[in-house]
């Protein structure tokens, strides 16, 4: 899939079939994460990646606003060395992540992961170091259903040329 199309197709998911989502996948979707741009070339990520049930359904209950990560195939947590710029390179790295599943024809959402009340729990259920925070969890799986993007706004109701 080229890039324009998996950008104009990337919604997020969050119904999944209960099928696996193969290994290479996986690692294609996080070698797509780790080329994301950073500040300074520190790249600063490490990305944990989830398959176990009984690990994704403690994400789930855990991660109040992602319940729906007990249902996806695997869980990729973003965690980022605490650094000048770690939350925007961490986003880099999120977004990349849910492109590359897109153009592999997965669904996946973003969920939260800095500034929220669970980041701590999650942080020591997956064993992070304490100066590494966590910055986004994506669960990643086939969509139980056909998804579209609905954006609200069009582009002629947000670009701007020269001036505001």
């Amino acid at each position: 899939m080229d890039t324009f199309d998996a950008i104009s197709k990337r919604t997020s998911v969050r119904a999944y079939k209960p099928d696996a989502v193969k290994r290479e996948m996986l690692e294609r979707i996080v070698d797509a994460a780790r080329r994301a741009p950073t500040a300074r070339r520190v790249e600063p990520w490490e990305f944990v990646v989830v398959q176990n049930k009984e690990t994704l359904q403690k994400l789930g209950t855990i991660a109040n606003t992602g319940s729906f990560i007990k249902d996806a195939a695997a869980c990729i947590a973003v965690f980022c060395k605490e650094t000048k710029y770690y939350l925007e390179d961490g986003c880099a790295a999120t977004e990349n992540i849910l492109l590359a599943s897109a153009g592999l024809g997965l669904g996946a959402c973003w969920v939260a992961g800095e500034k929220k009340p669970y980041a701590k729990e999650v942080s020591e259920l997956l064993g992070a170091p304490s100066d590494f925070r966590l910055v986004s969890l994506i669960p990643i799986g086939w969509p139980a259903e056909e998804v579209k993007q609905a954006k609200s706004r069009r582009l002629q109701d947000v670009i701007h040329w020269e001036k505001f």
